[in-house]
Parts: structure tokens; sequence; C-alpha cells
């Protein structure tokens, strides 16, 4: 027979387990919505920022799965994806990225400072997702080392990072800009040769220009009006935004509101 005092201890301990629990699903639940409150906002400032941010997580998508990625390293590239360029959004940002002229030096300077302004918007979440800082931070480094804002070089660039530099550097290329004209799919996989073992992950690379990863990048297509819409390899019609795992509502939540489709929080 157990001592009545055991059982007491027992009883206690699982009761503060589950309002430990119960408080850490509420602190994640706070941590999703604030970064579906940010990635609103920047569809919000600015709508192109917002397409190019969903395609490059598609992107990025396509290639941490073919690289063999688990499922949280793939939510890690989906959330440095969606919010690498969060730091364009900043006032001495904006007026410089909506010029229609070709960029200054000094005006480059100033975009390159990006990284680390969306890193500082970003800092005070590292509680909930520790790799969003240093991935946002490190997008623009360069495997030879030559990069910025740290000069990070090789296998040290955080792999989220490296692979977010592709799908962004693909994406730019292939999109147009106020300042720059799209290019073609076969200028965009040339450049990406050209920058393997400088630029960027010689392997990541390879892998991205891969037939298998190539047909589901070519699969996707953005409608003007916004999110767009993506053709599966059957050819059917579905949404060519990510589905957003850090949803902060729950399925049952989400059922119940009729402005939205069910989403399960994680």
């Amino acid at each position: 027979m157990i001592p009545i005092f055991q059982f007491a201890f027992g009883a206690a301990a699982a009761l503060v387990f589950m309002r430990q629990r119960r408080a850490y699903r509420r602190a994640l639940r706070l941590g999703a919505a604030t970064l579906e409150t940010l990635l609103n906002a920047i569809d919000a400032n600015d709508e192109d920022t917002g397409r190019h941010v969903r395609r490059v997580a598609q992107y990025a998508l396509e290639l941490a799965d073919a690289a063999g990625l688990s499922e949280h390293e793939k939510r890690c590239v989906e959330r440095v994806s969606l919010f690498h360029d969060i730091g364009k959004i900043h006032e001495a940002l904006f007026d410089i990225l909506h010029d229609q002229t070709k960029l200054t030096p000094e005006a480059w300077k100033a975009v390159r400072t990006h990284p680390k302004r969306g890193a500082e918007v970003l800092d005070p979440l590292c509680a909930f997702y520790p790799d969003l800082y240093v991935g946002v931070l490190s997008h623009h480094e360069r495997w030879d080392g030559t990069g910025y804002p740290r000069g990070t070089k090789g296998l040290r660039i955080p792999q989220c990072a490296r692979i977010v530099s592709i799908a962004d550097a693909f994406d730019a290329i292939t999109h147009s800009r106020l300042y720059s004209r799209a290019r073609s799919l076969r200028a965009a996989r040339e450049a990406l040769l050209a920058g393997r073992g400088t630029q960027f992950d010689p392997d990541l690379v390879d892998l991205f220009l891969s037939p298998l990863v190539q047909e589901a990048v070519a699969g996707i297509r953005i409608a003007p009006g916004g999110r767009g819409k993506k053709l599966n390899r059957r050819g059917d019609r579905v949404q060519s935004a990510p589905d957003l795992i850090f949803r902060w509502r729950p399925a049952k939540a989400a059922r119940r509101s009729p402005r939205r489709q069910p989403r399960t929080a994680s």
C-alpha cells in the first residue's frame, strides 16, 4: 500500500507538471501569434515583399525536403524564409527599396543593413525560436566568407540560412523588382552555378538544381493579386503560400472561425 504522503507528493507533482505544460503551450501560442502578426505586417506594409518571402519559403522548403531535413529543421527553414526580409520594412529603407532608379552605392550600403535590422526585430522571440535570429542575420553571408554582416564562412553559416540564400537569389532573379527586371529560369540556374562554392553552399546548389527539385520549383506559380496558386504534379491548383505551421489558434478555434480554413497550431 502506498503511504499517503507519497500519494500526495505524486499528485502535487503531477499538478505542477500539468500547470507547467499548460503555461508552456500558452507561451508557444503567444510566440506563434506574434509571428503571424509580423507576417501580416509584412503583407500590409509591402505586398511585393510579402509575395517574395512566401515564394522563397516554398523554394526553401522544397530544397530542405530534398536535403532530408527533419520536420523541426524544416520549420526553422520556413520561419527564416518568411522573415528574412523583415528588416526591409524599416522606415530608413522603405523609400530606397521603392525607388525605381538604380540603387546608388550609398543606397546599397543602407540596404545591406536589413539582415541586422531584421534580426533585432526578431530577437525578443529567441526564447521560442532560437534559430530565427541567427538565420535571418546570416541569410546574406557567403560560402567564401565575403558576405555580410559578419563575414561568416562555409559550414559556420547556419544551414537554414544557406538554404534560404539560394531560394532568395533564385526568386530575386526570376521576379521583377523596381530596380531590376526578371530574368529566365535558365539565367537563374546559370547564376546559381556561377556562385557555387563562392556565394552558395556547393552541395545545396547541386541539390537545388537537381531534376526533382527543379520539377517542383517549376510548378510554383504566383498569381498577380496576392499569395497565388501552385500547380502540383497532378495539375491540381493548390495554395502556393506555405501552410504556416506556427499558426497560433488551435484547430477547434480555427474551425469556429468563418474567415479562415482550419489549421493546427504547434
